[in-house]
């Protein structure tokens, strides 16, 4: 039997006129994150820091004691099955208080971090596109906040507001019983959030600013603006999303450095107060043991070592892996 004209033709995968498979689309996100999992450093960090913030969510629910819980009758012992990592100078568990003390690094890291990358995007997205005197101004600022030592200013404000604004709360408390200020001690958390905000805000707002202007002369952003479409419209959604590269990376270093900072302001004393736990003050509360008890300073000092070297691991891998210029091609 002849083989019908209308019949299909079957065509080899190989033939000439074969069609190829397409092949799978990769985006500029995907292939961050396949360089960021290749990168073990960064998957260490990346795991420190999963850690930490399991710590911060669910270590209060599952360490052993209540962090404020004192037994005089076991002060300064040494790690055993009663007490993982021993008490402190007044029988404190030192196990609840390092993880409720990892909760209030992190409170502060990512609250502190979140409030200046907010000021910072809206003065550096100010300075970039607003014009000359919009630049000037958000640049003197800028350069002012900068000329001071961080850690010393931050501290300056936590000086400066933290007795009027305890005061405040007190006598609203005595006026109107509200339960909100029975107890301040939240409140230490708010003016350490304000005070590590302040300093850091300044770096967002400069690498914002210098993104938006090497990305305002770009051809999408000229054709949005020939099509009409508003200056506020391109620049948030067109320059800004194509600048937040830099802004993530900066930003894990940034939860390092607010941690190490909030850690420094508790052990001067006017950062977190006891009894709330913090690594900076269970350091300062211990420092006059250390000769012959060490490990009650060695535990909360390794804790915020390690998880601040995790953090900074994870953000260099960030870096390599949002940055395909500092990578070899996948």
């Amino acid at each position: 039997m002849s083989q019908s004209a209308s019949a299909p033709v079957l065509k080899s995968l190989d033939s000439p006129g074969a069609l190829k498979p397409i092949s799978k689309q990769r985006s500029l996100w995907g292939d961050a994150m396949r360089r960021l999992l290749r990168n073990r450093l960064s998957l260490i960090g990346l795991t420190i820091t999963s850690l930490l913030l399991f710590a911060a969510l669910f270590g209060p629910a599952l360490a052993p004691y209540n962090y404020t819980d004192q037994d005089l009758l076991d002060v300064a012992q040494l790690p055993s099955r009663a007490h993982w990592l021993g008490t402190d100078e007044i029988g404190r568990d030192l196990f609840s208080r390092v993880l409720y003390g990892a909760r209030t690094a992190t409170l502060v890291a990512v609250f502190s971090t979140a409030v200046s990358v907010l000021i910072g995007l809206v003065l550096g997205v100010v300075a970039g596109y607003g014009g000359r005197w919009a630049d000037a101004v958000v640049g003197r600022l800028t350069d002012i906040v900068m000329s001071m030592p961080s850690l010393l200013l931050a501290a300056l404000i936590a000086v400066t507001l933290k007795e009027p604004i305890v005061t405040w709360a007190k006598g609203v408390y005595e006026q109107t019983h509200f339960p909100l200020f029975a107890d301040t001690t939240w409140l230490d958390l708010l003016i350490v959030f304000g005070g590590l905000a302040f300093v850091q805000w300044p770096s967002y707002a400069r690498l914002i600013r210098g993104q938006i202007l090497s990305l305002r002369n770009e051809q999408y952003v000229q054709a949005a603006q020939s099509v009409g479409v508003s200056e506020i419209t391109i620049a948030l959604r067109h320059l800004l999303p194509n600048a937040l590269g830099p802004v993530i990376v900066n930003m894990t270093f940034n939860l390092s450095s607010a941690m190490a900072a909030e850690a420094a302001l508790s052990y001067l004393g006017v950062g977190v107060m006891p009894p709330q736990a913090s690594w900076g003050n269970m350091i300062q509360s211990n420092i006059g043991s250390w000769s012959y008890r060490p490990w009650l300073v060695a535990v909360p000092a390794l804790t915020l070592a390690i998880v601040t070297l995790g953090i900074n691991f994870l953000g260099d891998g960030l870096n390599d892996a949002l940055n395909p210029k500092s990578s070899k091609a996948i």
